[in-house]
């Protein structure tokens, strides 16, 4: 008796969970095995579309004889890379209508034109005409005839749902589209990027972390970056990094500081003189990694804040009476334990800047050596139509991501564990 209402209640519980499952797989899952599906072939924006063959009828009056009318159809392959076989068309006409002078591929019976146009090739275009006439010469309602629409088929195969796979996709990516260029602008601006939100993320979280009038409205105004819409924000920096009317480069000039405007997200690199030492300086990427320190600081601002307020006073008053000055109780007292939480915000902000596209795209566009992985994507699969490179681009994205947490659980995070 236990065993079969154990039985009823494991059926039960996976009855339940059937929709759970179905749509994890629906929203989750699905779209990654399409994307991976996709990127094994070769497929561009208009391939996506499904070969079927298609027909535009237009009637026409005849002015000597009104008794007949003019039927143009205009057929075409709406494929322009895929063939449809066993092309079938057909039509039917009113009762006492028929046609005249019938193509030899067509027969008329039971008040139905029928063709078999046999094969299209991609891109197959014919305008067809059928002369019809009324058996007692009445005149032909023009409307009758076109409200009736001729029906097609056909077979063909959809490319995105043939088993034939390739690997083309992928040899263009790491061979054919400066691969390395690319993983390297990933990297750089990934890595400074992070590394970067964090330390000022620490910053802001060591000043508010004090008793100050005005301590509320202050940690308020630096969450404003990471809260404001991304199109405003983005749209205010170009405004004011503009070499021609931006507020910067005025003051700069104005100040003497620089000789002429600087176009700070048009200009690929720039040489700075630092310490007697020709430094060449990507200035275009530097400029959007600001831009993403600036934005996403005050994430890490908020997570290490939160950690502060959990350390005991007691640690820093023992390490004064020791004679403990403000740095030696950042490092001896802070860092210890905020390591935890900066490492998880290493490997959160590492994983979302890899990822990153809203930012780039809309301050430079991928322009003047700021084009990272992300970028390509959507210039691969939107820019020039190719849906399948695009894909193996996002797919090369993924894998490194996942060797880049594969090292960070074996490594930094045990590390973190441990401390």
């Amino acid at each position: 008796m236990s065993d079969t209402l154990s039985k009823i209640e494991k059926r039960t519980a996976y009855t339940l969970l059937l929709p759970a499952v179905f749509l994890v797989f629906a929203i989750v899952l699905f779209p990654i095995f399409a994307n991976i599906w996709i990127s094994f072939k070769e497929v561009e924006l208009k391939d996506i579309r499904i070969p079927e063959p298609r027909a535009k009828k237009i009637v026409k009056e005849i002015t000597e004889n009104q008794s007949q009318l003019k039927i143009l159809y205009r057929l075409r392959n709406s494929s322009l890379i895929e063939s449809i076989d066993d092309v079938k068309f057909s039509d039917k006409l009113p009762k006492n209508i028929k046609p005249i002078n019938l193509d030899s591929r067509c027969k008329f019976s039971l008040n139905k034109i029928k063709c078999n146009f046999g094969k299209w090739e991609a891109k197959y275009k014919e305008n067809f005409e059928i002369l019809i006439q009324h058996i007692d010469n009445k005149k032909i309602n023009k409307n009758i005839i076109k409200l009736q629409k001729p029906n097609l088929s056909g077979k063909a195969d959809n490319i995105l749902l043939t088993m034939k796979f390739t690997l083309k996709n992928f040899k263009k990516v790491f061979i054919e589209n400066n691969f390395i260029d690319l993983l390297l602008t990933t990297f750089y601006f990934t890595f400074f990027g992070t590394v970067g939100a964090i330390i000022f993320g620490i910053f802001a979280a060591q000043l508010v972390n004090q008793k100050f009038y005005g301590r509320t409205f202050m940690r308020s105004i630096l969450l404003f970056p990471y809260v404001g819409p991304v199109v405003a924000l983005a749209y205010t920096w170009t405004l004011l990094l503009d070499p021609n009317s931006g507020t910067l480069n005025a003051l700069l000039v104005n100040f003497q500081i620089i000789d002429q405007p600087i176009n700070l997200l048009g200009q690929k690199y720039i040489m700075m003189n630092i310490l007697g030492f020709e430094i060449k300086l990507r200035l275009a990427l530097t400029t959007v990694i600001f831009f993403e320190i600036w934005r996403y600081f005050p994430l890490a601002f908020l997570f290490i804040l939160a950690r502060l307020q959990a350390v005991p006073k007691d640690l820093y008053e023992a390490a004064e009476v020791d004679g403990a000055g403000p740095l030696k109780k950042f490092i001896h007292i802070t860092l210890p334990q905020i390591t935890a939480i900066i490492s998880i915000l290493f490997m959160i902000r590492f994983i979302w800047n890899f990822n990153k596209f809203e930012d780039i795209f809309l301050l430079t566009g991928g322009a003047s050596g700021t084009r990272t992985l992300p970028i390509n994507v959507y210039q691969q699969g939107f820019g020039v139509s190719d849906i399948g490179m695009g894909s193996a681009v996002s797919i090369v994205i993924v894998l490194i991501l996942i060797i880049f947490m594969f090292i960070y659980f074996k490594l930094i995070g045990k590390k973190a564990n441990e401390i």
